[in-house]
């Protein structure tokens, strides 16, 4: 009987764009990624020399319209996720953070001057954005943020003061998307608002976190903000309170639900030919019971995860994706890779914690991702209210 890597495909539910579209990301990521990935984990080092290679393949955008961006559907955009996850969490935070956290909200929220202004260099990868809402006190609770802004005189600039944390991309950075508690001039009750701060703007840094033992193949930081003097023209005018951070949380958070998938076919994968070339007592321990147990847990639930990510994608595509849904998808998929790596590590034994073969990467990393754009428990939590209308936390 010939082995087969995978029992359950879902190609057949593909349209021949989105095969190309994940096919092509694929190649990629394996040729150019791949090399490459595990000497900057090490290193703790992002490849920036492949930003311009991400713009060329359309990663960067690539579910937005016009301003020269791909315009994919949420399945072909999902079947990109899979691969730069299949390398590395923090390549596709990179892209996601570009894609869903920085363009997303000029796409979704901004004038068509600002849209012009900065969506076709952000997809050329000559402008790198990032998004600014977690704070040193204010994580699951986005709404108790400190950072704030006010106007500076009727119809005048906005004076930005507060520090944003565990911000991907911050420190190289050329435009910063920055959430904040915002008064404008004659009103006495402050709105949640979105700015658009950019690198030149006197009073605005971006240390770099160091220190981290997960996503080390991604830069973190902060952003502080300073009495940094930021133009009205670059606040963004289409949404007002917690509607326009969560919203881009909501995409951010539907990519990782695929990308999750990729992360964990990776180490299934590796897993699988690692117990078919290792022998012991006199046979490949892909021949013993329990490892066999692993394979066809981890297989399973990889197949269940890739049903759930085309099944909400199309939903998605359909207008009809809610973020109940989105949270269902993120909570579950990243559950599932991070056991998916954790059982993978043990079939390698000793091996399982070395560079070379990958697999320690991907759980160091998917611990970041089990945690970060919403916590298991607070996903869980939301899909919890969304089945009984009563809320568990304010």
């Amino acid at each position: 009987m010939d082995p087969r890597t995978y029992l359950l495909s879902i190609d057949h539910l593909l349209d021949d764009d989105e095969r190309l579209t994940w096919k092509a990301a694929r190649d990629f990521c394996q040729s150019r990624v791949m090399p490459v990935i595990e000497q900057h984990y090490e290193a703790g080092t992002f490849p920036k020399e492949l930003i311009p290679e991400f713009a060329e393949m359309g990663f960067l955008g690539c579910s937005i319209e016009g301003y020269g961006c791909a315009g994919l559907n949420p399945v072909a955009y999902g079947t990109i996720m899979i691969e730069l996850e299949r390398v590395d969490s923090g390549i596709r935070s990179f892209c996601s953070v570009q894609t869903a956290l920085a363009m997303y909200p000029i796409s979704a929220y901004g004038t068509e001057e600002q849209k012009q202004r900065w969506l076709p260099r952000m997809a050329a990868g000559e402008l790198i954005g990032c998004f600014g809402l977690t704070e040193p006190n204010s994580g699951s609770d986005p709404g108790s943020m400190r950072t704030h802004a006010k106007q500076d005189g009727e119809g005048g600039d906005y004076i930005l003061n507060g520090q944003k944390m565990w911000i991907t991309n911050s420190p190289i950075s050329d435009l910063c998307v920055v959430w904040a508690q915002t008064l404008d001039h004659g009103s006495s009750t402050p709105v949640i608002r979105g700015f658009v701060v950019e690198r030149d703007m006197a009073g605005l840094s971006t240390p770099e976190t160091h220190g981290k033992l997960s996503l080390r193949a991604s830069i973190t930081g902060e952003i502080v903000l300073d009495e940094v003097r930021v133009p009205k023209d670059n606040m963004l005018p289409g949404v007002r309170g917690l509607k326009g951070p969560l919203s881009c949380l909501t995409q951010a958070r539907y990519g990782i639900g695929w990308g999750a998938v990729g992360a964990a076919m990776d180490v299934y994968e590796r897993a699988r030919q690692y117990t078919l070339d290792r022998v012991q007592f006199g046979r490949p321990i892909a021949g013993f019971q329990l490892t066999q147990q692993k394979l066809v847990e981890l297989h399973n639930e990889i197949g269940k995860g890739l049903l759930l990510a085309h099944h909400f994608g199309r939903l998605k595509q359909a207008g009809q994706l809610d973020p109940a849904q989105v949270s269902y998808l993120k909570r579950d998929n990243v559950r599932m890779a991070r056991e998916a790596a954790k059982t993978a590590r043990t079939m390698l034994g000793g091996n399982g914690i070395m560079g070379e073969f990958h697999i320690m990467r991907h759980l160091c990393n998917l611990e970041t991702v089990f945690t970060y754009e919403g916590t298991h428990e607070i996903h869980t939590l939301a899909i919890g209210r969304a089945l009984t209308g009563l809320s568990a936390f304010s």
